[in-house]
């Protein structure tokens, strides 16, 4: 038993760890160009895919490349492609349009320094917004933050498993730090992880209604190529798949796409605190920041510093509930983030105040250090005092 438990730990790269989760989860389609610092999903996936019974391709650019993995989506394949800064912005026409035709699929957006070229190979988090309001118009978005190449394993299965579940893009967040990096990781827990499929029309071909929800708000899918005839388009649509302009209609579809995505927010939503019961100043941080604040606790700890962490895995939708309710409780908020303040603005409308909030931001190329986020913590219990 001590061999077999041995034998499955490995040391695991972050970008590996992504492809291999994808694979698992049921991926058989992959689509995408390379851009640093995602190349090593595309060239892992080139690799895994055909001896899984799936396909690659390399694509002329990111826009055909999110294309090319919603009509594989719609064929009944589980789609995915990976991308990084530039390349995210070229994919918000289709995000959009898959959002609104209800197309399963995954994005995974590595995130480096920008704007523009910007930074190729330097770790950034100004993506976050984007990935919540990059596409035009109301839409419903699911982000989860990777801060270590364990859970970017763990959250690329679970965004395979919403997408499929709620028929909606799913966009996992790493930044160039946790996709690099390597880790020690025990893989038989993670071959246990739950996996889901979309939900099949039970009816006949010429019966089925495409876009009729069920009681989750979630409509059936069938694949093309199954029998099943329908109309996919990006405009306005009714039921059967076609462009309407009754506004009862539009403004049902627009609230039942939102609804399916709240109605499960609470299984959604998730996030980590680490010695929040007695803080009196609390990190908020995602992703690799939240290493650095994780030692930045231990370091103010020591100090008499009653430090705590709240670490948001699910960005979109975003954990306001659990903020609010910190808010109440500690006298301070630090947002730590390698942006110049995007996620802070969710903090203070979660928080209800701007009085408690302070920032500790960083835009250069360069991670946050455990310092730096101490700075901010005790001069801001100067401030305090």
């Amino acid at each position: 038993m001590a061999t077999a438990v041995a034998n499955s730990v490995e040391l695991l790269q972050g970008n590996t760890a992504c492809a291999r989760a994808a694979i698992a989860a049921g991926c058989r389609f992959f689509a995408g160009y390379p851009i640093s610092p995602s190349s090593e999903i595309a060239e892992k996936m080139a690799r895994l895919l055909p001896a899984a019974g799936g396909k690659f391709i390399q694509m002329e650019d990111e826009i055909a490349s999110l294309a090319a993995c919603i009509g594989a989506s719609l064929a009944g394949m589980k789609a995915m492609t990976a991308t990084s800064g530039p390349g995210f912005s070229l994919m918000q026409e289709h995000i959009g349009y898959a959002a609104y035709t209800e197309v399963p699929c995954v994005i995974v957006n590595v995130m480096r320094g920008g704007p523009s070229t910007g930074l190729p190979t330097s770790p950034s988090q100004g993506d976050v917004m984007q990935a919540r309001w990059g596409t035009h118009g109301d839409h419903p978005s699911i982000a989860l933050a990777a801060a270590s190449p364990r859970e970017f394993y763990e959250l690329t299965v679970r965004a395979f498993n919403l997408a499929e579940r709620l028929r909606t893009p799913v966009t996992v967040l790493a930044d160039e730090v946790v996709a690099h990096m390597y880790e020690k990781v025990d893989m038989a827990p993670l071959a246990q992880l739950p996996i889901e499929n979309r939900k099949r029309p039970n009816g006949a071909p010429g019966k089925h209604l495409p876009y009729a929800a069920g009681e989750d708000g979630v409509p059936a899918m069938a694949p093309f190529g199954d029998g099943y005839r329908y109309h996919v388009t990006g405009l306005a649509h009714d039921e059967r798949g076609y462009p309407t302009q009754n506004p009862a209609v539009i403004a049902s579809t627009q609230r039942r796409l939102h609804d399916k995505i709240e109605r499960q927010r609470h299984d959604i939503v998730q996030f980590e605190t680490v010695d929040c019961d007695d803080a009196d100043v609390v990190v908020f941080a995602y992703g690799i920041v939240s290493s650095a604040a994780r030692q930045t606790i231990r370091m103010a700890r020591a100090q008499g510093i009653r430090a705590g962490l709240f670490r948001a895995i699910t960005l979109w939708p975003f954990p306001a509930e659990a903020i609010s309710a910190l808010a109440k409780q500690v006298g301070r908020i630090v947002v730590a983030e390698m942006n110049l303040g995007q996620m802070v603005g969710e903090v203070e409308r979660a928080a209800r105040s701007t009085k408690c909030i302070e920032t500790c931001l960083k835009a250069d190329g360069e991670t946050i250090s455990p310092e730096e986020i101490l700075t901010k913590l005790t001069a801001g219990r100067t401030a305090h005092v």
